[in-house]
């Protein structure tokens, strides 16, 4: 079953119902849904669908040639094409007539067994583009790959791209469609342990509890999401064991640049170039303090929640997992889950408020959000806003997210206001984000505020 990428599929409709030559480019990280959006996209679309492999240049054109003469109708064994340029001449050629879908699956597995294939690719780009109605699309999991190699201005194909779609994991509320039979609280807590990426939502039971789930998957060594985190990263890097390093130093508190180098023994410089790798494959991202873009206080957190669960919870435990302890394992985790998920939580708040912000029902119409953190003057201690929204020099929005079982009370709102004061903001709103609800004083001040919303998870989720 297709679930989302709606805005994905109507782009490419949109492009293929234009005349003449169009070529999408597709990338994104694996298990992130890339093949099955072109799946859903070429249903009832004449269409050639190869997939490279990491093998021989040899192997891969015996195998497109196979999926050639599988869209003609053959029977029998497939002839095979001398080489790709003819392969790919023969396809350009044939879309003069009509519109045809090629589609590239893993296309830097064939790029790096036949090194010439970009520059056969651009000399027949430039010789049929105008009176080609083929439909190109190059797919491609390697990220690194398809920005330089594909998209980078040294690339042979560089400026022939009609359209780029990078496919990112499904945001909270996309999530929550995969997993209908789960209650309100526990897809919270499946999103914070899973995140968007498809492959993992679809590897939880919504038939089951959320401790049944986490022991059949995380604390279970035969599972899927077991070994996944190495996995990918062995697919993807050159050096899985220094990047498995420097997620585990930022999941164990390790933030700072220098903190990260120091306790995996490399230099800051290769230490920034193993960050930036991550950061594009979209497991690390990189904060400063909101309203400070010159700020040094760059910190790196892990992005993908699945992998922050794993490096949070798995590595402790893995002596006594390893031994079928699951018991004494999910015991540790279901301690430190409530705080675990206050991050989670604020996630979900942010993708809220831009939701609501793209709808025009938030206070001001913001242009960016996220975190702050730095010095109270007054309290000289360090102090931290867990959402910041900016319109402009003159508005803002302070947020506060509570994943707690007690409702919020008034102190809370009172130490936000108070922390705004920090700040020259002439307009200042407040939201207060609760997992259950706020207390009659919390309440009754809100309203007499008037510039104070309070927002409850099942008011975010109804």
């Amino acid at each position: 079953m297709f679930i989302g990428r709606e805005k994905e599929l109507q782009n490419l409709n949109q492009l293929y119902t234009k005349k003449g030559f169009q070529f999408p480019v597709i990338y994104g990280r694996r298990r992130v849904g890339k093949t099955a959006l072109i799946n859903e996209f070429v249903k009832g679309k004449e269409a050639i669908f190869f997939t490279g492999l990491e093998t021989t240049a040899k192997q891969n054109l015996e195998n497109f040639s196979k999926a050639v003469f599988d869209f003609l109708g053959g029977f029998g064994t497939a002839p095979v094409f001398p080489n790709f340029q003819e392969a790919l001449e023969y396809i350009f050629a044939l879309s003069k007539k009509k519109r045809i879908v090629l589609v590239i699956d893993e296309y830097p597995y064939v790029a790096k067994s036949y090194k010439g294939f970009a520059s056969v690719l651009q000399v027949l780009i430039d010789k049929y583009q105008d009176t080609s109605k083929l439909f190109l699309i190059l797919c491609g999991s390697s990220m690194s790959f398809m920005e330089e190699k594909v998209l980078g201005y040294k690339s042979p194909l560089y400026g022939r791209r009609t359209a780029q779609f990078r496919i990112v994991p499904f945001d909270f509320f996309e999530s929550r469609r995969y997993l209908k039979n789960f209650s309100a609280l526990d897809m919270a807590l499946v999103y914070g342990i899973t995140g968007g990426t498809p492959q993992y939502l679809l590897q939880m039971n919504d038939n089951f509890s959320i401790e049944k789930n986490i022991k059949n998957t995380f604390l279970n060594t035969t599972s899927y999401l077991f070994e996944e985190p190495n996995n990918l990263l062995q697919q993807e890097v050159r050096e899985p064991a220094v990047y498995n390093a420097i997620i585990t130093a930022i999941a164990t508190g390790s933030t700072k640049l220098s903190e990260i180098s120091s306790k995996i023994g490399e230099e800051t410089s290769a230490c920034s170039i193993y960050l930036k790798n991550l950061i594009s494959l979209g497991i690390i991202k990189k904060e400063k303090p909101i309203a400070e873009k010159s700020s040094r206080k760059t910190i790196y957190v892990i992005a993908d929640n699945m992998f922050r669960f794993w490096y949070r919870f798995v590595p402790g435990n893995m002596s006594v997992i390893q031994n079928g302890m699951t018991e004494i394992a999910y015991k540790n985790i279901s301690e430190r889950l409530p705080s675990y998920m206050g991050i989670v939580f604020e996630d979900i708040c942010k993708q809220y408020l831009w939701k609501l912000n793209r709808e025009g029902k938030t206070a001001i119409t913001f242009m960016d959000l996220g975190r702050w953190w730095g010095g109270d003057p007054e309290t000289k201690s360090e102090v931290e806003i867990d959402i910041l929204a900016t319109a402009n020099k003159d508005s803002a929005i302070f947020c506060e997210c509570k994943w707690i079982n007690e409702n919020v009370d008034l102190a809370t709102l009172e130490t936000l206001i108070k922390r705004s004061n920090l700040f020259s903001f002439g307009e200042k709103y407040f939201y207060l984000f609760a997992k259950n609800g706020f207390t009659n004083s919390c309440v009754k001040r809100a309203n007499e505020l008037g510039d104070v919303t309070l927002v409850s998870y099942r008011d975010m989720v109804k």
